[in-house]
């Protein structure tokens, strides 16, 4: 990826609170990634994995303590002035005054704002045009992370910065915020997502990585790091057929299979071929199966398996196959 296509360079990033030795911690230990301009990455990773701390990073809120960040060629922290009216920001928490009402926070909001939006078109982008002369405090917590969200669209912003943005939503605020997400980065902007819900970073991002422990684990495009874990497939023998008659793993195409009474599950890198197989069998014996199941491998699970690896002490950083030339996953230890 050339500089020029970058929205975000971080390179060897690192960010450490209190002192020297044991009574500090190094929150980020050596992070580097790029993202490039008008798409949408996401940042995974558990509690306490360094998310957080490293999107502070980038939005300018911190000086690092080591490494690099760029943001469209400019220190974020440094040339705060160059950076900040070219970015949205959407915190977890907004602290907004609870007196005044959404349409008057957006205004004030606006009036800091280069070249803001008009403000009924902001609040109409995340649907609450219907409760704009709602005090702040009066709005539901979903409503306020909505409101979250257009005052960091109000200044039509080259790079979007959303940390955690559907805590709180119901599903259809959710499925309506990605549909507006999307939009934005269809339309060109650059989205940083930070998610707890797997199926939001499954469904909106380009490329994702996922930290812990302050360092990347693994990153590349979504259906690369899904691919990585096999398929499932499952199903429920009849009365009278028993697990030990279905033919081995291997005949079947498949990689392993377990059964639990007459539930039966395998684990397949071909899910087409392992079920042709399975129907194939069960037709030859006149068989009828119920509970059939097939389905690929999703985001959670291999978020999951990742997790497991690192908490057994596998090495804790690699970069998947087919992640885009030129982003670097690999954290300086």
């Amino acid at each position: 990826m050339d500089a020029g296509d970058s929205a975000i360079d971080v390179n060897d990033l690192r960010r450490r609170y209190g002192p020297a030795g044991a009574q500090g911690f190094d929150a980020v230990r050596g992070v580097s990634f790029s993202v490039a301009r008008g798409e949408l990455f996401a940042l995974l990773g558990t509690n306490g994995a360094g998310k957080t701390s490293t999107v502070e990073l980038l939005e300018g809120l911190a000086a690092p303590t080591g490494g690099t960040v760029r943001v469209l060629g400019h220190d974020p922290y440094r040339e705060r002035a160059e950076v900040r009216p070219r970015i949205g920001v959407m915190l977890q928490e907004g602290g907004f005054p609870p007196e005044l009402t959404a349409l008057e926070t957006a205004r004030m909001w606006a009036g800091c704002t280069s070249g803001a939006r008009p403000v009924e078109e902001g609040l109409e982008l995340v649907g609450l045009t219907g409760r704009r002369n709602v005090r702040v405090k009066m709005l539901s917590g979903g409503e306020r992370r909505r409101l979250d969200l257009a005052l960091a669209l109000l200044g039509r912003p080259e790079v979007l910065f959303l940390d955690e943005p559907t805590t709180g939503l119901d599903a259809e605020s959710r499925r309506e915020t990605w549909k507006l997400v999307r939009a934005l980065r269809d339309e060109g902007t650059t989205v940083l997502l930070t998610t707890h819900y797997l199926e939001e970073a499954e469904s909106l991002a380009d490329r994702l990585a996922i930290m812990h422990a302050g360092r990347i684990a693994t990153s590349g495009r979504v259906a690369d790091i899904v691919a990585e874990r096999p398929s499932r497939l499952s199903f429920t023998l009849p009365a009278g057929v028993r697990p030990e008659e279905v033919p081995p793993a291997g005949r079947l195409g498949a990689t392993a299979s377990e059964s639990a009474d007459r539930t039966v599950l395998l684990r397949t890198r071909d899910l087409q071929h392992t079920a042709t197989e399975v129907l194939l069998w069960a037709r030859d014996r006149r068989i009828e199966l119920t509970g059939l199941d097939a389905r690929s491998a999703s985001l959670e699970e291999a978020f999951l398996h990742i997790a497991r690896q690192l908490e057994a002490g596998a090495p804790p950083e690699r970069e998947t196959a087919g992640a885009t030339a030129g982003t670097t996953a690999g954290a300086t230890r």
